[in-house]
């Protein structure tokens, strides 16, 4: 299904971090070491965010995101969410995310306020905004880096070494590997690690003039199919819900969250970016199944790579969700592409009823850091030791989504008015406290004392009055102690 005459109701976009300088990353934990970005890198994303902002924030753009602030207007905050990976390659996704978002919403005179004295102030840089981007640390929260420190992926990579296929391809390439040898300063030469030495080779031929010429005509482009065909194997699997699909299924929540928001008239998000490594995006082409007819093939996106999910309206009927993606400088823009999902009919379909794709998705989803160990079989790293050693009814708080500290006050505020609550019940049922009434009965019919009438009154004895009163404070004492945590 197809449909030319809907309008965008909000997008749901994910892109690639653009050229950095070298990097490594272990071929059987993918654990990674840091880099930073490049000037060229910081173009390439702001370029990305020119071409969105002219997308769709320009009201003149058939692809115009209804609502949002026109690309003329200042950013409306309460419409975007900005988050951005922080993980093992540093600051360069981050540093990407803002040099996007400095595209997107470029310096505008518009940036001002006007003081009390009538003088107006403009922001700096001739009126910079200031994009809030979320810093997403894979330790605290693991939806966009779901791939690290998880074991059963780490078994599932071990496993595609060993696999008769990984075995013929290493035969099959043999004197290949051994050819590349000289170029690679040292580094390995093996089929394992053939996603370091490709990258090794693409960096140092952009950025390494004499290795450029020196290396002979077309090592690039087959160590390229090569990393391709290694890196779709491990970050894909046989079924949507499969370990090999970790990197996407981590990211599944926000995603879902995100387009359902979209579809909510009465809530202001329009447009959700994630700014992600390449590997999410293999599980993405896997589990959308946007591969399988070839349009697409299964490779590594280039740097600043977009996807964009459309969430659109089609008349009275159901919105559906349609698949765009622009593989970096290769391409001049975005381009559909039909995906094969789960109850949303036979075949591909280039448009996606929103509960469709809804429904096929969400039994995929890791939808929470103790869900994360359970599928990775982790019990240690990432906060899974205490996560799995907590009981049930607290376990409920280890979302992917941290506990901001106002957040964090309301639930301590809460946690005390309900343990004050339930020590005070304890106290009357004990009788040793009396309310209201019950007080009023007692004071016609004892003596009167020299003291004035209260509506609650504590019994005077040592004994009853010390016991339950050590009971409340030390309540109160682990309330406020959970509050801080």
């Amino acid at each position: 299904m197809s449909a030319d005459n809907s309008k965008v109701l909000g997008v749901v976009m994910f892109a690639r971090h653009g050229d950095r300088q070298g990097f490594y990353q272990d071929p059987e934990t993918y654990t990674a070491s840091a880099t930073v970005i490049t000037p060229l890198g910081e173009q390439q994303e702001y370029e990305l965010g020119a071409l969105v902002r002219e997308q769709y924030t320009a009201t003149n753009s058939s692809t115009y995101i209804q609502g949002i602030a026109a690309s003329d207007a200042l950013l409306q905050a309460n419409q975007v969410v900005v988050r951005a990976d922080a993980g093992g390659e540093g600051g360069v996704i981050f540093d990407s995310a803002v040099a996007l978002t400095q595209g997107l919403w470029p310096v505008t005179p518009k940036a001002n306020t006007q003081l009390a004295n009538g003088s107006t102030v403009t922001s700096p840089l001739g009126g910079y905004q200031y994009v809030p981007i979320e810093s997403v640390e894979p330790n605290q929260d693991v939806s966009l880096e779901g791939f690290t420190s998880c074991t059963a992926f780490d078994n599932h990579t071990a496993a595609f070494y060993d696999s008769a296929a990984f075995q013929a391809k290493q035969a099959e390439v043999a004197q290949f590997l051994t050819d590349l040898k000289p170029y690679m300063d040292g580094r390995p030469v093996t089929l394992e690690n053939m996603w370091n030495i490709f990258d090794y080779m693409n960096v140092q031929s952009i950025h390494n003039a004499t290795f450029a010429n020196a290396l002979p005509q077309g090592y690039l482009e087959q160590a390229r199919d090569l990393a391709n065909w290694h890196e779709y194997n491990v970050f894909s699997d046989t079924s949507v819900d499969g370990i090999g699909n970790i990197a996407f299924r981590a990211m599944l929540p926000s995603v879902l969250t995100a387009v359902q928001r979209i579809a909510n008239a009465s809530d202001p998000l329009k447009l959700h970016y994630s700014a992600i490594a390449y590997k999410p995006f293999l599980s993405l082409f896997n589990m959308t199944g946007v591969v399988a007819d070839g349009a697409l093939p299964p490779t590594i996106v280039n740097y600043a790579a977009a996807v964009v999910l459309e969430v659109r309206q089609t008349g009275s009927a159901e919105p559906v969700v349609r698949f765009n993606f622009k593989n970096g400088t290769d391409d001049a823009g975005f381009r559909p592409y039909a995906m094969s999902v789960a109850g949303a009919g036979a075949g591909a379909a280039q448009d996606v009823p929103l509960a469709a794709f809804v429904n096929a998705f969400q039994p995929a989803a890791v939808n929470t850091t103790l869900e994360w160990c359970h599928v990775c079989g982790q019990t240690q790293a990432r906060g899974c030791a205490a996560l799995l050693a907590a009981p049930a009814t607290t376990q409920f708080v280890a979302q992917h989504d941290r506990i901001s500290p106002v957040g964090a006050g309301f639930l301590g505020a809460g946690l005390t008015v309900a343990v004050v609550g339930l020590a005070a019940a304890m106290l009357v049922f004990l009788g040793l406290l009396t309310l209201g009434r019950a007080k009023a009965a007692a004071a016609a019919a004892a003596p009167k004392k020299g003291r004035g009438h209260h509506d609650v009154e504590l019994h005077s004895s040592v004994s009853s009055r010390c016991a339950p009163f050590s009971f409340l404070l030390l309540l109160l004492s682990y309330v406020s102690y959970a509050g801080r945590c």
